[in-house]
């Protein structure tokens, strides 16, 4: 078979392929080229989740005729005068984007240069339908309708109008983000979403992100060694199941990069679950030589000259904020409602038997004597709830004083402005991870020898994995040594972690260490490690602690760094304000 050259119309439509992938590819390209055009403001509007209709009209500088035809060739831009592809300030530079989504839709192309006419191109999947004079303000107007109407194998893997327009959605926010200064209108069906107006990155984000951001966020602003990071992340404890609020922009370029993605993950590890993700905005300054943007189609990858530098960054900025702000937990408002409590007003006694119950009669002193029999009996079992004798002051501690606790689980405490109530598993969890690890930065890890070692059967992978962490394991109280292919013994453990289940935490250490693999760090893998050997080691919920054991908990977490979510995320207490018990009552 002969070598031939392909025709321009399936060389377009292939280009699509990777330009073009769905309606949110294709606005994010006209969004990027109006912001290119220097546009004050941004006018978007959508029918079918993008699927019938894409408009983009923009207030930019617009161009002549002949610039428009140019712009519909191949590799035709007006963004890399120099030919230079190491120092791009534009959004786009490929010049791809137009003649690939004219090759697959039916596209009208109106544009004006300010003193000019203006000027209309109309193409149906890559055919010239025709052009002539338009009226419109100075700027640029396309319309993009029918888009992969010609091309039922495209059209048919997309998704359905509602999941387009999501996607539409957040290409649109990320592009708010990164220039802030642009103001923003975008509508959908007829119905308008949000018009933006320019304003600062700080209150752009807070427009588009979750609304509580601005009470359970925390500020990032940091630089080191000529690269900087700004933005916003949330605290540990105000997450969520998607990772779907995760925004990152190198140089206000809006990108869904793996290594800035594990960066955000690794500066989150040992304070959120796995399976809950941070909210996060946040922008990377990076000199323009030091980051290659020309990577993939869709602009949407980066790769970094010192991707360490980068990554040191971002951990340790994120951590350091995270560290500042670790005495805090998430506050969400839930107004009281009667379905979520029991109140004296509604509440309804249990009706009389049917049969009316006789009294025992006994002796006055046998009757004082049953009752003492029944009050001992009551205390034989653990108690639902110890109580504190109240006192006249409540003394000036954050988290206030026990009372008393709950279930076996919860800690009740007074403090001055109101009610706090701790998980005191959760909560001493926390405190153990921190005092293993200051005890491992200060090289004095304290363990317990077995006194009889304990061969513990694992699959011979986890074997592996543990073997090759002896050393750092040892260094955390945990000695082990291979006993066999399939076994290993154990030596010592943790003193911090008393009598544990050694089985079992060396199983969870096998499939953490799996799961970590080779992406991390050795020290992000001694945390991690640390973590899951501290749950073995904090008090387990159902264990009745005495008061004093209550206040020592309360006095150390106020002392302990990231004391406000334990190793999984989870709040480790919250409060109930004066005022939020006041409307509880009626009082307010």
């Amino acid at each position: 078979m002969s070598i031939r050259r392909l025709p321009s119309e399936l060389v377009n439509r292939i280009a699509a392929g990777e330009v073009v992938e769905r309606p949110a590819s294709a606005l994010k390209e006209l969004v990027e080229n109006a912001l290119d055009a220097g546009s004050a403001t941004i006018r978007i509007r959508l029918m079918a989740g993008g699927l019938e209709l894409i408009e983009v009209v923009d207030d930019g500088c617009g161009m002549s005729p002949d610039e428009m035809r140019l712009a519909l060739e191949r590799h035709a831009t007006s963004k890399l005068p120099d030919d230079g592809l190491d120092r791009i300030t534009s959004f786009g530079f490929r010049g791809e984007a137009l003649p690939s989504i004219a090759s697959v839709s039916h596209f009208t192309l109106d544009s004006r240069v300010r003193g000019a006419d203006g000027w209309r191109i109309e193409i149906d999947h890559g055919n010239l339908m025709g052009e002539g004079p338009a009226s419109l303000p100075p700027g640029t107007s396309i319309r993009v309708e029918r888009l992969f109407e010609k091309v039922p194998a495209r059209r048919k893997f997309l998704r359905s109008p509602r999941g387009e327009y999501a996607a539409c959605l957040d290409a649109v926010k990320r592009l708010a983000m990164a220039r802030s200064d642009v103001a923003f209108t975008i509508e959908h069906d007829g119905r308008r979403i949000f018009s933006l107006q320019p304003t600062t990155p700080p209150t752009r984000v807070a427009e588009l992100l979750a609304a509580e951001l601005d009470r359970n966020g925390i500020g990032i602003d940091c630089e080191r060694n000529g690269l900087g990071l700004t933005g916003v992340v949330s605290l540990p404890t105000f997450n969520r199941g998607l990772a779907d609020q995760q925004y990152l922009f190198v140089n206000a370029r809006p990108v869904k990069d793996r290594l800035l993605v594990g960066a955000l993950r690794g500066a989150y590890r040992d304070l959120i679950a796995r399976d809950r993700h941070p909210i996060a905005a946040l922008f990377l300054s990076v000199p323009l030589d030091e980051v290659d943007v020309n990577v993939h189609p869709a602009k949407t990858e980066v790769r970094f000259r010192d991707p360490a530098a980068v990554r040191g960054l971002i951990v340790g900025g994120l951590r350091a904020a995270l560290d500042e702000a670790s005495q805090r937990s998430a506050t969400r408002e839930q107004p009281a409602a009667p379905v979520l409590w029991t109140t004296s007003a509604d509440y309804t006694p249990p009706e009389p038997p049917s049969e009316p119950v006789r009294p025992i009669e006994l002796e006055p002193n046998l009757a004082a004597a049953a009752m003492v029999a029944e009050a001992r009996a009551l205390f034989d079992h653990a108690p639902a709830a110890r109580a504190e004798p109240a006192v006249a002051d409540v003394p000036k501690y954050p988290l206030g004083v026990a009372r008393g606790q709950v279930a076996a689980t919860y800690i009740i405490a007074e403090a001055e402005d109101g009610l706090v109530i701790v998980d005191h598993h959760a909560a001493h969890e926390r405190l153990v991870l921190e005092r293993m690890r200051a005890a491992r930065e200060g090289g004095t890890t304290a363990s317990q020898p077995l006194l009889m070692p304990e061969v513990v059967e694992l699959d011979e992978p986890d074997c592996d994995r543990i073997e090759g962490a002896a050393q750092e394991l040892w260094g955390m109280g945990l000695e082990v040594e291979r006993f066999g292919p399939t076994a290993v013994l154990v030596r010592a453990t943790p003193a911090a972690l008393g009598k544990t289940d050694v089985k079992q935490l060396l199983t969870d250490l096998g499939a953490e260490l799996a799961e970590l693999g080779s992406a991390f760090s050795l020290q992000e893998k001694l945390d991690h490690v640390a973590a899951t050997i501290a749950c073995h080691g904090s008090v387990r919920a159902g264990r009745v602690l005495s008061v004093a054991e209550m206040n020592a908990l309360l006095r150390e977490m106020e002392v302990t760094p990231r004391s406000g979510q334990c190793n999984h995320g989870r709040p480790t207490w919250v409060k109930l304000g004066h005022a939020e018990m006041e409307k509880l009552f009626g009082r307010r």
